[in-house]
């Protein structure tokens, strides 16, 4: 969007693990099936398959599931955050959903729901995400970060508290600092 002849800096969003919290549905979903009390710090610096190798096939699953991702919660103050940001910046949600095609149907409704504010037209449904020409990422992988040509920025997520290379939120209100200073 071009504002007085000026373009307007951009903000991708990856949406699991940073606007939608996966991690709590994968782990509930697995500690309900295995009869297990695993919990988010168990998790610390690793990821759910990792932990059980041995069911590796079965917890991954989990994400196959064409519903999966429509009941997720909300990660706390995003919404209010990314409408606030949305006042100077153009915010895009990009999400890896070709990684599970099963998944757009679930994620397109689900950030209609939560995020009815944010157009259609800024969701971008990907793979690799260094097609994205955005000012910013806000991710919890930084794989995504490969290739990227704007600012990354690590949203901090138990798989990824370890990594250090590059500048990180913690939280929404972290974001709002960042963007909003």
């Amino acid at each position: 969007m071009v504002i007085n002849n000026e373009r307007r800096k951009t903000i991708a969003i990856d949406m699991d693990e940073v606007i939608a919290d996966f991690q709590k549905k994968h782990l509930d979903l697995y500690n309900h099936e295995y009869d297990e009390v695993l919990t988010l710090e168990d998790l610390q610096c690793t990821r759910l398959w990792q932990i059980r190798p041995q069911l590796k096939d079965e917890i991954l699953a989990y994400v196959d599931d064409p519903g999966f991702f429509r009941d997720l919660e909300v990660m706390e103050a995003s919404q209010e955050v990314i409408k606030e940001l949305s006042q100077d910046f153009e915010i895009f949600i990009t999400t890896a959903a070709m990684e599970h095609p099963s998944s757009f149907s679930a994620k397109y409704e689900w950030l209609k729901e939560h995020f009815p504010f944010i157009s259609d037209l800024n969701f971008v449904f990907c793979g690799n995400k260094s097609i994205i020409d955005a000012d910013y990422l806000i991710d919890d992988s930084p794989r995504h970060f490969k290739g990227f040509r704007g600012k990354g920025l690590l949203f901090t997520a138990p798989h990824n508290v370890e990594i250090s290379s590059f500048k990180r939120v913690n939280d929404w209100q972290e974001v709002r600092e960042y963007f909003l200073r």
